[in-house]
């Protein structure tokens, strides 16, 4: 035991970038994104994690949890994951604390792969070489022509043959306006492409079930937190009585609550966050609840977060290809994926971990903590 390699340091940086445009959705607005960086170290090299939170999530980091994992083996990660949990109990851990613990998980699968020299999903085990990814924006706010660039800059530009835009605009009290835009959506990606809606639980029940039917004349197959996720039972109706797939999980920041959704019946596809819900080690436990019960599972936003795991799971359905944290992951690190053909293949170049460095030049103007 005494030769095996133990984390001794955890350090957090905190970096905000402005969007590029407004944005909304169903139920929130937002003008930039907050990306809450970790970086744990052993043996003279450093692994990489993070997840996007406010800065308090760098404060549990480095008030909760850098004690609890500090000193602990870094093959080790389920036991550091559950020190982590442990330690953030009396903070409450659904919420920013299992935020930061994903965070800290992520950034020591990436240290064991690289002290191992291998690309993480190579350490996993891999169910799939490619990882299939939507493209995902489409904000309440754009206008016709920003909606219809970004559309066609995935379909067309990138070959990405699904694609996502948000409805339920201002607590869905502009339901005719959803409805243009997702007809404006279908005529921006042809009819050969997936089109996806994400409400963002901002509709009642009923208003649900009456938007679905418009969106099934649309070729709509895929309905995104039609009611809010807080309600199992309201989301399990509205399942019952649209014809598109009805999804959630993104809001899973502990294991019980993805075993609560699926026996709900909610989803027909689980959405889970590895830098939500606990990090890679609870993201694969997730993965296999969903897979237990003949369910798909979906990583929510973060794709350079989620690619290696998702690869490593045989009930993948794809990756969430989001405009602000694509740009974001773009921005911060070298060593991004390329979603070109609508897949993208984590591993592919042998580097180790994540593959993600930061690229600190660039990085520097936007750090806040």
């Amino acid at each position: 035991m005494s030769d095996r390699p133990v984390v001794e340091a955890v350090d957090t940086a905190v970096y905000t970038v402005p969007t590029d445009a407004p944005e909304a959705d169903g139920t929130l607005a937002w003008d930039s994104t907050t990306l809450v960086l970790v970086t744990v170290r052993a043996g003279g090299t450093n692994g990489l994690g993070y997840t996007y939170a406010p800065t308090a999530a760098a404060h549990v980091v480095d008030g909760l949890l850098a004690g609890a994992v500090t000193g602990t083996p870094v093959h080790d990660v389920p036991r550091a994951n559950e020190a982590m949990c442990r330690a953030a109990r009396n903070a409450g851990l659904p919420g920013v604390a299992a935020q930061a613990v994903s965070a800290v998980d992520i950034a020591l699968w990436d240290l064991k792969a690289r002290l191992l020299g291998l690309p993480l999903v190579d350490l996993l085990g891999a169910a799939r070489d490619d990882v299939p990814v939507y493209g995902s924006g489409g904000f309440t706010t754009y206008d016709a022509d920003r909606q219809d660039r970004q559309l066609r800059g995935w379909a067309e530009d990138q070959g990405i043959p699904r694609v996502k835009i948000k409805i339920g605009e201002s607590w869905g009290s502009r339901e005719a306006r959803d409805l243009e835009r997702v007809a404006r959506a279908r005529a921006s990606v042809g009819e050969t492409a997936e089109l996806y809606v994400d409400a963002n639980g901002a509709y009642s029940g009923g208003q649900a079930v009456r938007v679905a039917s418009v969106l099934a004349d649309a070729g709509v197959t895929w309905f995104e937190e039609p009611v809010s996720s807080d309600h199992l039972a309201l989301l399990a109706d509205v399942r019952g009585r649209v014809p598109m797939d009805v999804t959630a999980g993104e809001y899973g920041y502990t294991l019980p609550y993805f075993e609560h959704m699926l026996a709900a019946g909610a989803v027909d596809c689980l959405q889970a966050d590895i830098t939500r819900c606990g990090g890679v080690t609870v993201w694969l436990r997730a993965a296999a609840l969903a897979h237990a019960r003949g369910t798909a599972v979906s990583g929510h936003c973060a794709p350079h977060a989620h690619a290696h795991a998702a690869a490593s799971v045989p009930n993948l359905r794809h990756l969430e290809w989001f405009h602000d944290h694509v740009r974001i992951e773009r921005l911060l690190f070298d060593g991004v994926l390329d979603p070109g053909g609508g897949a993208v293949t984590p591993g592919a170049d042998g580097a180790p971990g994540l593959g993600l460095t930061l690229a600190e030049e660039r990085a520097r103007p936007y750090r806040v903590a």
